[in-house]
């Protein structure tokens, strides 16, 4: 989450609030950069280039929140240390996917890939994956070993899954979704049930914080698909359309197909991830704005909001609460 984030929420969440989750975010950070130290050289640069990369933290921020949000007593220490594990998970996964993904650049940097190499890159996050494992392990809470490990399968074979289906101009849409809620909405939802678990919540706020982090993730990642397609290359770091340019299909593109003339359809499918050109690029976004496509796809995001919504409206009114509502909007409206 940005400084412009936080500064928004001067006038809606007191400041003994915003001070805990401010010290948490900085906690976590601390803790992210003891761990990539490494007595290889290496290793430790791959992880402090990594981390100099930035990133929302909004994984671990939805753990201390969550736990917040139960009006149990708030463990900080325990939420520090398992938000940074589960924010180290995810830079590891960000490290494979770039090499995956022959990325060069991520938020606007050079990937470690493209700095340091893909072998090194890849064993760096292995180093990273291993390092959250231990620190679970430290913890010792079973429950939360089972679902995070759980978790970090799902995300692998949504990985594969998704790959599975690379340059497959007719993937289903329930395909699409099933490779969302493996490869981010699971993952996000794991975070919210660890700040409950960590608080001692009973198994309906449980599951009530897990049903809002599955569906924030949903949102998350359709809007991210969206972003791909709409938003300001000098913010999200990479050109236009690269999801088309390299084979991704996405839900924007998706919502598109059925609106396509036959021979558009023969185009555009020719050209998918076939390294078009910027100006077959250009002319799909312009048929995506003309034909509804953005629209749908951005409504399927706004059903998903809603129900993340719905399901906080279930737990007490606090002021926790009320910031996990101004995540779900700043998922909503982020433009990176």
């Amino acid at each position: 989450m940005t400084a412009t984030f936080f500064s928004q929420l001067q006038e809606r969440i007191p400041n003994e609030v915003m001070t805990t989750l401010i010290d948490g975010v900085l906690g976590v950070e601390t803790e992210l950069r003891a761990q990539v130290q490494s007595d290889i050289r290496m290793v430790q640069d791959i992880g402090e280039h990594t981390l100099e990369a930035g990133g929302k933290r909004l994984r671990p921020a939805l753990v201390m929140l969550s736990a917040q949000a139960t009006g149990l007593p708030y463990l900080a220490d325990r939420c520090v240390k398992l938000g940074a594990c589960l924010e180290m998970i995810h830079m590891a996964t960000l490290v494979h996917d770039d090499v995956i993904d022959g990325a060069s650049t991520r938020r606007g940097r050079a990937t470690a890939g493209r700095v340091f190499g893909d072998t090194a890159s890849i064993l760096a996050g292995d180093v990273l994956l291993a390092k959250a494992m231990r620190i679970l392990a430290v913890d010792g809470d079973l429950a939360i070993i089972h679902m995070t490990s759980d978790g970090v399968v799902e995300m692998a074979e949504g990985e594969v899954l998704e790959l599975q289906f690379r340059n497959e101009w007719t993937m289903p849409e329930e395909d699409y979704l099933r490779v969302l809620r493996m490869k981010t909405a699971a993952y996000v939802e794991i975070c919210c049930r660890t700040g409950a678990m960590v608080a001692g919540a009973d198994e309906e706020t449980t599951d009530l914080l897990g049903k809002f982090g599955h569906h924030l993730g949903m949102a998350f990642q359709i809007i991210d698909d969206l972003l791909d397609y709409t938003g300001d290359s000098q913010k999200t770091g990479k050109p236009l359309g690269t999801d088309y340019r390299e084979g991704c299909m996405t839900l924007p593109l998706m919502r598109l197909r059925p609106h396509l003339r036959e021979a558009e359809n023969e185009r555009f499918a020719r050209q998918f991830g076939e390294d078009p050109s910027t100006e077959e690029v250009t002319a799909l976004i312009q048929l995506m704005h003309e034909r509804g496509a953005l629209v749908e796809a951005r409504a399927l995001a706004t059903e998903h909001e809603r129900q993340a919504m719905a399901a906080l409206a279930a737990l007490p009114a606090t002021p926790q609460r009320e910031l996990l509502s101004c995540v779900t909007e700043f998922v909503s409206g982020r433009d990176q």
